[in-house]
């Protein structure tokens, strides 16, 4: 199995840089691997350390502008140089079974929104989860159950992102997880 992580390219607060690296940590040491950005930079480059210390798999995804710009992990034993960041998320998503966002900024909350929307939209069947390091989720949850309260989301879409706190939360989730119904259907055809 393996997993996509998005995270942030900035370190945050030393808690979360030590909830990352336990979490990457724990996913290696249970022979899951890791699908990520393939930066050496914050959080990202946490992920990627932690995991190849302990053993793990690890697949970097870039565009070639950021190896550009010198912010590739050097130490990958896989690194796929892409042309854009559309393809970056495709590919990541080929490679992976399961979405997870860790702590990050408006990167991560469009890898994240993006994979769980192409769920929704029956594109894929796979889990998207969010590691919430410190309630740095919470905020983000009140905005989605406001969008059930008003009649945007619909609450099994809600329920079906899963909202854990280590691996091993994650781990269980995945092995739980029901997909739900996709989100348009066609009609059924006239009688």
């Amino acid at each position: 199995m393996r997993i996509a992580v998005f995270t942030g390219s900035h370190a945050g607060p030393p808690s979360h840089a030590a909830a990352t690296a336990a979490f990457a940590r724990s996913l290696a040491e249970a022979g899951v691997g890791i699908v990520y950005g393939g930066g050496k930079v914050g959080l990202m480059g946490v992920v990627a350390d932690a995991a190849l210390a302990a053993g793990g798999e690890v697949i970097g995804v870039i565009p070639q502008h950021l190896v550009d710009d010198e912010v590739a992990h050097p130490g990958l034993p896989r690194l796929e140089v892409v042309q854009s960041m559309h393809e970056r998320k495709a590919v990541m998503a080929d490679l992976a079974d399961a979405f997870v966002a860790l702590p990050g900024a408006a990167g991560t909350l469009e890898e994240l929104f993006e994979a769980w929307t192409w769920g929704m939209l029956g594109l894929h069947a796979k889990p998207t989860a969010l590691i919430d390091v410190d309630g740095f989720w919470q905020p983000l949850l009140t905005q989605l159950r406001r969008m059930v309260d008003d009649g945007y989301l619909d609450a099994a879409r809600l329920d079906a992102l899963g909202v854990v706190s280590d691996a091993s939360a994650l781990l269980a989730f995945i092995d739980g997880y029901q997909h739900p119904a996709r989100k348009w259907t066609a009609p059924p055809p006239p009688a």
